[in-house]
């Protein structure tokens, strides 16, 4: 299946766009830079879905949902947050067609112009805070902890499947607070909920730290945010937690009664994740053969393919593997037996190789004799016989040990490509020759910055919350407290 797959080495960029449309998670649609999320690409954002919501409502978090059309008078209200999307809005004009007297098809009824433009979702901080001033009056109606699964759309030109779409799927947290203390915990837990999602779910070691003046969310106060490495070297935001103080409580007009009968502005954040984290799964596991997946995430986490030549073969073999399949679901363990008669089992092994299956399992006459499976990992590409007596616990442990080997492997990669500099001359060669994270110091102001991306394209992709190693800025030489996180990024 594989024959005519890019390798890494070669194009990395191709080898990813080929490797999510073969490997049926997604396709380009016939609305230019957006995509089809095909069913098993749309399972594992199910299961991250699943996984994310259980963490949020541990947390207190309640789902709710609100309108994809905001008017457009709202984004004027925040000028930061306005200037920040305006390039990437699309307005709704008319809310009508109609026949073109003309002949030429379907027009636009000019006569059913709004009266008020709407912009399509790009992020729903201004109609969820003017809803919030309906339902914040007093201290006792706070927090406020709602979380929102919704598509949003910003009009990228530059579009690849799942990292950068001009519509894709996320989830969008916003919470209102009595204090200030209140809503920079809950920003830097959410973050931390993130964290351990990446750590724990997707197998992605992640950094955490605070984003740059420059690289913050538009009309935050701070952005906290978990950075990730892909194998081509380059980073990848994978999630934001952002401290949006009173700007939003300001713009829209919520208030409530403090215990001493004050008016009060309350404290905002906002948070989210989206589809591009699958991503993000794709290009830190994925090989030359095609997809890795971790475990936890994986649609079909064992697949049983019998071996057979007759059709008693194939009921023997169905007969012994049956109790199998039902010990493995009764344990949560999602598992295909892939019996069909239409494809040979060498053409199977190839397709769950290629779609990233972590444990194959194969069966024929032979091993009914002998009591065994062979069975095969997808991270390592190790088979091996073993005893079908125990099968079940087997398969527990190695589903353990392949999600933790995935992230050792993961973790490794990015010690071995992270790196120090300390002179302007050591960053750029590092940026020419190795890439990978690069630890720097920076005199901390936003020109600096700026004219670093101008020279390199790297940007500051965290300011670490550890670290007091003070030294020189790489490129003007002023002093720095401590080294922030570059790297050229998606």
């Amino acid at each position: 299946m594989a024959k005519d797959f890019s390798s890494r080495e070669e194009n990395y960029s191709q080898w990813y766009n080929e490797l999510v449309v073969k490997a049926d998670l997604a396709e380009n649609s016939a609305v230019r830079g957006c995509m089809v999320i095909k069913p098993y690409g749309y399972a594992i954002w199910e299961k991250m879905q699943a996984a994310l919501d259980k963490m949020f409502k541990d947390t207190g978090h309640s789902n709710a949902y609100f309108p994809l059309f905001i008017p457009k008078s709202f984004f004027s209200r925040e000028a930061d947050h306005v200037e920040g999307f305006a390039k990437e809005c699309a307005v709704v004009t008319h809310y009508r067609l109609k026949k073109d007297p003309n002949g030429n098809g379907i027009v636009v009824d000019d006569e059913a112009k709004l009266e008020e433009e709407l912009i399509v979702r790009p992020t729903s901080e201004t109609i969820i805070w003017d809803t919030y001033k309906n339902w914040i009056q007093s201290y006792r109606d706070l927090p406020v902890l709602i979380n929102q699964w919704a598509n949003v759309v910003r009009w990228e030109m530059r579009t690849r499947l799942f990292l950068r779409t001009a519509e894709f799927l996320w989830q969008e947290g916003h919470t209102a607070h009595a204090t200030e203390q209140e809503a920079i915990e809950e920003t830097i837990q959410m973050m931390n909920v993130y964290a351990e999602f990446a750590e724990n779910w997707l197998a992605m070691p992640v950094l955490k730290g605070v984003k740059s003046p420059n690289e913050r969310f538009a009309g935050a106060l701070d952005t906290y945010c978990i950075e990730a490495l892909m194998q081509d070297g380059k980073a990848l935001q994978a999630g934001t937690s952002h401290f949006l103080g009173q700007n939003f409580a300001k713009a829209f007009g919520v208030q409530y009664l403090n215990k001493e009968n004050k008016l009060t502005y309350v404290w905002a954040t906002s948070w989210g994740v989206s589809t591009r984290l699958i991503g993000a799964l794709i290009m830190t596991h994925s090989d030359d053969h095609g997809l890795v997946l971790p475990p936890k995430l994986a649609p079909i986490q064992v697949v049983i393919i019998p071996i057979y030549k007759k059709e008693e073969q194939l009921i023997q073999i169905s007969e012994k593997i049956e109790p199998i399949i039902h010990k493995l679901r009764e344990k949560g363990i999602a598992v295909k037996y892939d019996n069909r008669d239409t494809y040979k089992p060498g053409w199977k092994f190839n397709e769950y190789e290629f779609k990233g299956v972590p444990i194959r399992l194969a069966i024929g006459p032979r091993d009914l004799e002998n009591g065994t499976v062979e069975i095969a990992r997808r991270d390592t590409l190790e088979k091996e016989i073993i005893p079908i007596e125990g099968i079940t616990e087997n398969i527990e442990y190695l589903l353990a040990e392949i999600q933790k080997n995935l992230f050792d492997k993961a973790l490794a990669f990015r010690t071995q490509n992270t790196f120090k500099a300390d002179t302007w001359e050591e960053f750029k060669d590092m940026l020419e020759n190795k890439k990978g994270f690069i630890l720097a110091h920076w005199d901390g102001t936003a020109e600096t910055e700026q004219k670093i991306k101008e020279e390199t394209k790297a940007t500051i992709r965290l300011i670490p919350f550890d670290g007091d190693e003070e030294g020189q800025c790489i490129y003007s030489g002023k002093p720095s407290k401590k080294r922030v996180v570059f790297a050229l990024s998606y």
